[in-house]
């Protein structure tokens, strides 16, 4: 039975990994998902725009008013705009390249995002670095994806590809 996941065994219990219904099994610590984890952060930041609204009586749809209330919305805004992307990178570059240095880059991601909501909420250009950090973090995430992808779609199955793929790229037999 074809699948769009590798036909791998977990190390944990054994199971096949195409016998499972989606890859999410591969990204998890202690039963938590990033998925999970992107959802907690993503209500903390929405009760936090709902906490600026009551403080600073500002009624929904509104989005404009006191300026505090106007960096919260849009850093929670700005951390919902990039979500989907980093969960769709963090699986793929998980699936494909390697699912320990995926959830390193999602935990590291998620901290960065993070600060940059604490960051944006103090003032403008507290965002900056966080914002920097969470970049560079989802440009490595989309490295490590194209190289599980190629790696994946190039090589034999029976060849180890990690690090030795790009020699064999290049034509190192």
């Amino acid at each position: 039975m074809w699948s769009w996941f590798p036909r791998s065994v977990c190390c944990a219990c054994g199971m096949e990994a195409a016998a499972l219904c989606d890859g999410e099994w591969l990204l998890q610590v202690g039963g938590i998902t990033p998925r999970d984890v992107t959802g907690a952060l993503k209500a903390y930041f929405a009760l936090q725009v709902i906490y600026a609204r009551r403080k600073y009586k500002i009624s929904p749809p509104d989005t404009m008013g006191h300026p505090e209330f106007e960096r919260i919305f849009r850093a929670q805004a700005n951390c919902s705009e990039y979500f989907p992307i980093f969960l769709s990178l963090l699986w793929v570059a998980g699936i494909f390249f390697h699912q320990g240095v995926a959830a390193a880059c999602g935990v590291l991601y998620l901290h960065a995002r993070f600060r940059y909501f604490r960051g944006y909420t103090q003032a403008a250009q507290g965002r900056l670095g966080p914002l920097y950090a969470s970049a560079r973090l989802l440009w490595l995430l989309l490295g490590l994806a194209v190289a599980g992808l190629l790696a994946h779609f190039l090589l034999p199955p029976s060849r180890p590809w990690v690090p030795v793929w790009p020699l064999w790229l290049l034509g190192a037999h």
